[in-house]
């Protein structure tokens, strides 16, 4: 069945609910902080926001006779969106509740639009995006390339991480095989793991070992899968395949930071089905594909859209065999999202 479409009204309405909705939770937030702020707070330190619930956050000490203890936090009027792998300055109240007093500066963040087209932090502070897909559902590698343009332009480290592929079949191969050897051949690195048998997760360990990583990618791809492998005493929860669509269910609701043993954190975000680039420009999308590079610039035309101009140097490279069809289909796919003002 298909989706029934909102008209402007409705949409007008339910945007109104969600913002009334979201004017009392602030006001009754603002009304907790005042309470804690009239009682006795602890010094400012430093935390680190481990998860995000609405209009509160849980953060967990960073130094003295508290490091290491997680506080629910209530947040002050004038202080920006806070993401998990945020570092603040806050203090410490009764019953394990604290109030966030500043967010210090974020030196990555990964953002994509939300559904009103306005920009939204997922993710601060990461070193490495780990993209994750899998035979089932079906990956695309359009989405694989938005996440690439949005690593590049936050400048974060990608990992591709094929998960479940003891799922690989003689039905699925060719066309698998031929994806991964796309992004080998540009230089991507590439693994390839079963979380559920536990092939491969020695090295994946070694990539994360030392960093702050992002999980990344489609909901049914195995990220929380991955992170009880990793992790066996977190036990997130684990969710089947639609059986009518073949689509990942949500199990995780929102991004969780979680430590190693032998260090470097690793945040699992909410799985998506499309991540929008409404943020990004033209020449951000285009530095995104990183064989471009070289080739930006040289066209017979300064304002070449690379479609059908004649002396195009993308054209040209990809006659040639120096950029190939699924890049060129998903650059073009990226472009023409864009709204007209990034160009």
């Amino acid at each position: 069945m298909a989706k029934r479409q909102l008209n402007r009204r409705q949409n007008w309405r339910i945007e109104k609910i969600q913002g009334e909705r979201a004017a009392r939770a602030a006001k009754r937030e603002s009304s907790a902080v005042q309470a804690l702020e009239g009682g006795d707070l602890g010094p400012e330190q430093t935390g680190l926001v481990i998860a995000h619930f609405g209009v509160q956050v849980e953060v967990e000490a960073r130094e003295g006779e508290l490091a290491g203890q997680v506080f629910r936090c209530h947040l002050r009027a004038n202080l920006p969106a806070l993401v998990t792998g945020d570092q603040v300055v806050w203090r410490a109240g009764n019953q394990g509740i604290g109030v966030i007093v500043a967010q210090l500066p974020r030196h990555t963040e990964l953002c994509r639009p939300d559904s009103r087209g306005q920009l939204k932090p997922v993710a601060a502070n990461v070193d490495m995006i780990v993209i994750v897909f899998a035979p089932l559902p079906e990956p695309h590698a359009n989405l694989i390339d938005r996440y690439l343009v949005a690593a590049e332009h936050a400048g974060i480290r990608p990992l591709l991480l094929l998960n479940k592929f003891d799922l690989i079949d003689e039905h699925n191969a060719p066309a698998l095989n031929a994806l991964l050897s796309v992004y080998r051949h540009l230089g991507y690195p590439v693994l390839e793991v079963s979380a559920h048998h536990g092939d491969g997760m020695e090295k994946l360990q070694e990539q994360l070992d030392g960093r702050i990583s992002v999980f990344v990618g489609q909901s049914g791809v195995g990220k929380s899968s991955l992170v009880n492998s990793l992790l066996p005493e977190v036990e997130t929860r684990v969710g089947p395949l639609s059986e009518l669509s073949g689509q990942g269910t949500h199990t995780t609701t929102t991004a969780r930071l979680f430590h190693f043993p032998g260090g470097g954190e690793l945040i699992d975000s909410p799985g998506i089905r499309e991540f929008g680039l409404g943020h990004v420009s033209r020449a951000d999308v285009e530095a995104g594909f990183i064989e471009f590079n070289d080739l930006i610039g040289t066209c017979r035309f300064r304002d070449c859209k690379h479609d059908r101009e004649p002396g195009c140097a993308l054209l040209k490279a990809l006659e040639d065999g120096r950029v190939q069809q699924q890049r060129m289909n998903s650059y073009r796919s990226i472009i023409a999202s864009l709204p007209e003002s990034s160009y």
